[in-house]
């Protein structure tokens, strides 16, 4: 019958290892099937049907929003062909793994029928997919180079259209005609707006008033009600006790303002809008304007939502940006005009697309928009100038009150930016309109006002995550209490989770907000193929690490090693000290099981990532020759750890002395062990020195700790007297063990004096230092009081007699002979 511990061992180790084998099991691909097959064929002639449709399209258009549309149809063929191949490839590796059970065809040997039929059908199935899988990787790069043809006419495009000269807004030619043409654009305009209202009445009259009017409620309800109520909720909770303390309050509130600020109004124009559209109230010339009155929505309703989170002109001590009170609500008011104005040009470009008006009157109202967009940033350089004068006055009234102290204030890096920025967008708009380049004027002007709105969002964004995930980790909030306790994690630990996770989120706004800077250059299909491209993965042999995969592997790391952390921990503190095992036992016992927790965690995220062993063991065998130049030490040191786990010549409370170091083993690793001397300090001793080189282990075995005692007495000393003295102070002394006895001996003759030894015993060598002091006071003590001496070493002087004449041989040396007086 086996032994309970064995038994437990075994189903440890057997626990342990079950995640590997269901990760394993989970990571396995699929069986394939006729269905996934087809599918993935079938996707594949979609891709290259709308290739071609894209192609043939491509040769016949030159409008922008054709383009745009074109482009997207080149890269979903692009994805549609990429998924296919991907689907495709893990069914061509098992009919390679089936075909290659078959073996090769022997010469000479006859196959049976059913053999030679299974092999014609997998090689026809691999023919087949190996076939498909080409012209996926075919299609796939024919579409991207399609894209980067439709990308290169947007461009060329867009650059003719904002460098295209036309007649300045100086000149009188330019409104002369935009006089003449104006009486024919009114036209247009009158003739669109007729056929809206015919659309209109033709909707009403058939469907009735309920949707629109009930279109048109929701709207107002969205806008106003719901939207001022959202608003209040967040400044009640962020004010009172629940919300979250720091800093997360503010830009938390921020946040919540700038989402429903920007999310209720678009919605509310959306919601209106497809009211209309559901009984086909709206024309098909004007659904280009509906669009624009949907879009405008929501980008009006985000300027201003980024300018009232940010500003704040109401609630100075919830403004997150460095503005004062006196320039915040002029600030906000620039905001209005500069949404209004976005809105405003939004409508009147879809209008002027639907209406087919002259291309003068889009002249001309260019250059009146880039020249308010100029007035308008001009308005916002001259309420930060006067922010900084005030700032300056203050600073130096400051500094005439205390000169020593005082510091001048820092100016922030967004008014420098805003300023910097601001004076070189108003310059280079003005000179392009006056010399004639409109477009070029209207395009750097909204793009400013659009690069400022979408950094000041970013910037809001990305504090409101470190702000976040600082506060959910961190040791206060009750969140990082939660997550401390369930998996057992240090505080500090993490804190460094809070800043990883900030920073990744960090990174992933950084680059929404580069999408969001590029939106109006029509170049955002470049950095979806860009995404596709980094989705696809990065390839490592004949596996593939894609993001989702690496997200995957590393919640499976975190997992496995909360299980057999949370596993180690009840091992360590419920059933090990119920055994009998003494404590070196359980630390080896409880470090083999972390270590193999680590190892089988380790196993377990690589399965997850769908890298084999066998890549495993290919990895060990190319980082053998370094391990074996230059980790050797590292390596030996963790044998020689595993050896000194598994054969235990030291453990845990022994005392040990190593060359001329003596002190107590506190803790053993598989790297090196910590050893704690007698002045509380602690030497760290790689584990090949204690199996390499000579150790003394001092309570191995219950090894006992023997008290050496010797002095000396003179020759007419009582031996006898001395013996019952020197025994009795042993026998008297708690810590010395009478089995085995104490004994003194003479140990020898020198001179005049005898030189006496003796032994005892204590129960650990830990105590001889103790008990021999003691025995030394005693025997110090008894010695006087029995008038016994002890021999000290002889002073011998010569002193020479004053009546002896002195003699050459005379210890003392002779006198000098006086010297006659001079005359």
């Amino acid at each position: 019958m086996q032994h309970p511990c064995i038994r437990l061992l075994r189903w440890f180790i057997a626990l342990l290892a079950l995640p590997v084998f269901i990760s394993l099991a989970i990571a396995a691909e699929p069986v394939s099937s006729s269905d996934q097959t087809r599918t993935s064929l079938q996707q594949l002639e979609q891709a290259a049907t709308s290739l071609e449709a894209m192609r043939t399209a491509l040769d016949d258009t030159d409008s922008a929003d054709t383009l745009q549309t074109l482009a997207e149809s080149a890269l979903q063929s692009k994805r549609d062909a990429d998924n296919a191949v991907t689907a495709l490839e893990p069914l061509l590796k098992q009919l390679d793994a089936r075909i290659a059970q078959l073996g090769a065809v022997v010469e000479g040997v006859e196959e049976s029928p059913e053999i030679k039929q299974q092999r014609k059908d997998l090689n026809q199935q691999h023919s087949d997919l190996d076939s498909a899988i080409k012209r996926g990787k075919l299609l796939s790069v024919e579409a991207k180079q399609a894209g980067d043809s439709v990308e290169k006419i947007r461009t060329q495009q867009f650059n003719e259209e904002i460098t295209r000269k036309v007649a300045s807004p100086l000149s009188p030619s330019l409104w002369k005609k935009f006089a003449a043409d104006i009486p024919q654009d009114l036209q247009r305009i009158n003739g669109l707006i007729r056929q809206g209202k015919t659309s209109f009445n033709a909707a009403i009259a058939e469907h009735g008033w309920k949707l629109p009017l009930l279109g048109a409620l929701a709207a107002l309800v969205l806008m106003f009600p719901l939207r001022i109520w959202l608003r209040s909720l967040g400044r009640k909770f962020a004010s009172s006790d629940r919300a979250p303390i720091g800093r997360l309050r503010r830009s938390g509130l921020a946040v919540w303002m700038l989402v429903v600020g920007t999310a209720l109004p678009g919605l509310a124009g959306m919601v209106f809008i497809e009211s209309l559209r559901s009984i086909d109230a709206i024309a098909p010339r004007l659904d280009l304007v509906a669009d624009a009155w949907i879009k405008g929505m929501f980008v009006a309703a985000f300027f201003l939502s980024v300018s009232a989170s940010l500003l704040v002109p109401k609630r100075p001590s919830w403004r997150l940006l460095n503005i004062d009170d006196e320039a915040a609500p002029k600030l906000t008011r620039l905001a209005w005009g500069a949404a209004a104005l976005t809105w405003l040009s939004m409508m009147i470009n879809a209008i002027d697309i639907a209406a087919r008006t002259s291309a003068v009157s889009s002249v001309a109202i260019d250059g009146l928009i880039a020249l308010t967009y100029a007035a308008l940033i001009m308005s916002v350089l001259v309420v930060i100038n006067q922010q900084r004068h005030r700032q300056q006055i203050i600073d130096r009234e400051k500094a005439a009150q205390n000169p020593a102290e005082h510091r001048p204030a820092t100016t922030s890096n967004w008014l420098m930016f805003a300023w910097l920025g601001g004076h070189f967008t108003v310059l280079a708009a003005l000179i392009a309109a006056l010399i004639g380049y409109l477009n070029f004027s209207v395009f750097v002007a909204t793009q400013m006002v659009w690069i400022t709105v979408v950094v000041l969002a970013t910037t809001l964004l990305m504090k409101f995550a470190d702000d976040f995930f600082g506060w959910m980790f961190s040791a206060e909030s009750r969140t990082g209490q939660a997550i401390a306790q369930g998996t057992g994690l240090k505080h500090s630990r993490l804190e460094q989770i809070g800043v990883l996770l900030s920073a990744f989120s960090r990174v992933c706004l950084l680059l929404l907000g580069l999408l969001a800077l590029t939106a109006p250059f029509g170049n955002s299909n470049t950095l979806l193929a860009l995404s596709d491209s980094l989705t696809k993965g990065l390839p490592i042999g004949d596996a593939v690490l894609r993001p989702m995969t690496i997200l995957r592997g590393i919640v499976v790391l975190v997992v496995g090693l909360t299980i057999f952390r949370t596993l180690q921990h009840w091992l360590v503190e419920t059933y090990l000290p119920k055994t009998e095992l003494d404590i070196g036992a359980r630390n080896s016992i409880s470090t083999v099981a972390h270590y193999v927790g680590i190892i089988l965690s380790g196993l377990w995220t690589l399965a997850a990532l769908g890298i084999g062993f066998e890549k495993v063991a290919l990895l060990a065998s190319a980082l053998s020759v370094g391990i074996g130049f230059g980790l050797q030490a590292i390596t030996q040191n963790f044998v020689s750890g595993l050896i000194l786990l598994a054969e235990r010549p030291v453990k845990l409370g022994d005392r040990v002395r190593i060359g001329d170091q003596v002190g107590d083993i506190r803790r053993i690793s598989v790297r090196a062990t910590e050893i704690q001397t007698d002045d509380k300090s602690t030497i760290i001793v790689p584990n090949s020195e204690l199996i390499t080189k000579p150790l003394q282990n001092l309570t191995m075995d219950g090894a006992l700790g023997r008290i050496s005692i010797a002095f000396s007495v003179p020759l007419n000393t009582d031996i006898v007297k001395l013996r019952d003295v020197l025994l009795g102070l042993y026998a008297e002394h708690e810590a010395v063990l009478a089995t085995p006895a104490p004994a003194m001996y003479v140990d020898s003759l020198s001179g005049s004096v005898i030189n006496i030894a003796s032994n005892g015993h204590v129960s650990s060598s830990r105590n001889v230092y103790t008990t021999r002091s003691d025995l030394l006071f005693g025997l110090l003590q008894r010695c006087a009081e029995q008038k016994i001496a002890l021999a000290s070493a002889t002073d011998i002087h010569l002193i020479r007699d004053p009546g002896e004449p002195s003699t050459p041989s005379s210890a003392a040396p002779s006198p000098a002979p006086a010297q006659a007086p001079p005359p």
